[in-house]
């Protein structure tokens, strides 16, 4: 018994497919060209009453860049009717993809659409199709990830398919830590020399000029933020932010750690600070500041305000203490 079987489309076949397929695009084409004359003469008719034409916020961000072919990625080549020729090819590291009967293709750093028509081109220069009509997916993205760095809680390379902003790509690394800093730098990948620092709000609304479009390579570190410590004689010592990158002076450091106590040496506080030659000790006007004598002293990150207990006053402060102790003791005797 004999089997049947699918025979090939021959080259008449193909050809004559091809042209008609052909005739369709032109007539696309025709129809885009009738379509973007009605716009430009509805555009044109906006100006002369006065008015501009609109572009929507969001049609203006999804146009800020394309996905660009890198090494590493798959692509899905679809040529129409010519399965032979078709199926799917992984880019190489020297950026190039093997066409089947028509060799290497340098397709690195195009667009999906710039290698459909860097294909056809090819094979009508090689005398392998007349007229033929290719499309290009790419179905595995290598190399469009972003890495996030930094005061965020999940660090890591996240992929970058389509137009996304600063915020987006923050938000996907799980937003920052209680510790970041508002100092947002952007590497780009196709200019590392100059990265860009952006200043994140705090505040709604504040945050429309640090919201960049992000692109495909770009690495983005969130800083963090600078750390003052009180110790001492204070109500509530510890580790307090510099909050937003901003300066934190002494009197905030105070207002932090809740106040001094009444034993608290006010006048002998000091301020110990990091240098290249070891920690470095100053003399912290501490009383004279509170009372607005003296001006107020800006801390850094890193830096240890050290708030001393007074003998004198903490002994004072035992004595005191231990009055309602002794008089409740001769009151019970007495009973």
């Amino acid at each position: 018994m004999n089997t049947p079987t699918r025979s090939k489309p021959t080259r008449k076949k193909v050809d004559k497919l091809s042209d008609m397929h052909s005739n369709l695009r032109i007539l696309a084409a025709l129809l885009c060209l009738l379509f973007l004359s009605v716009t430009m003469a509805s555009a044109e008719s906006a100006l002369q009453n006065g008015t501009e034409p609109q572009v929507s916020a969001v049609a203006a961000k999804t146009s800020a860049h394309a996905l660009r072919i890198a090494a590493g990625d798959l692509l899905e080549l679809t040529v129409f009717d010519t399965p032979e020729i078709s199926g799917k090819l992984r880019v190489s590291e020297n950026g190039t993809i093997g066409l089947p009967i028509a060799g290497d293709l340098y397709v690195s750093g195009m667009t999906a659409e710039q290698t459909a028509a860097a294909v056809e081109s090819t094979l009508r220069e090689r005398d392998i199709l007349k007229t033929p009509y290719v499309t290009v997916f790419i179905s595995e993205y290598a190399t469009q990830g972003v890495t996030v760095l930094g005061e965020v809680k999940t660090p890591g390379i996240y992929p970058l398919l389509g137009s996304h902003g600063l915020l987006d790509i923050i938000s996907a690394a799980g937003g920052v830590t209680p510790t970041a800093g508002k100092a947002i730098t952007v590497t780009r990948k196709t200019d590392p020399e100059h990265p860009l620092t952006v200043q994140v709000q705090t505040k709604p609304g504040g945050n429309a000029e640090a919201d960049i479009d992000i692109q495909p390579g770009d690495s983005v570190s969130v800083s963090r933020s600078g750390v003052v410590y009180v110790v001492g004689d204070v109500l509530r010592p510890g580790g307090f932010l510099i909050e937003n990158n901003d300066k934190l002076m002494v009197l905030q450091a105070i207002a932090l750690a809740q106040g001094t106590n009444r034993t608290a040496a006010l006048n002998n506080a000091k301020l110990i600070r990091k240098s290249p030659n070891g920690p470095l000790e100053m003399a912290v006007p501490l009383k004279r500041i509170l009372a607005n004598k003296s001006a107020d002293m800006a801390l850094e990150d890193g830096d240890i305000l050290f708030v001393p207990t007074s003998t004198g006053k903490a002994i004072l402060a035992g004595a005191v203490s231990t009055v309602p102790s002794i008089s409740s003791a001769i009151i019970y005797r007495g009973l």
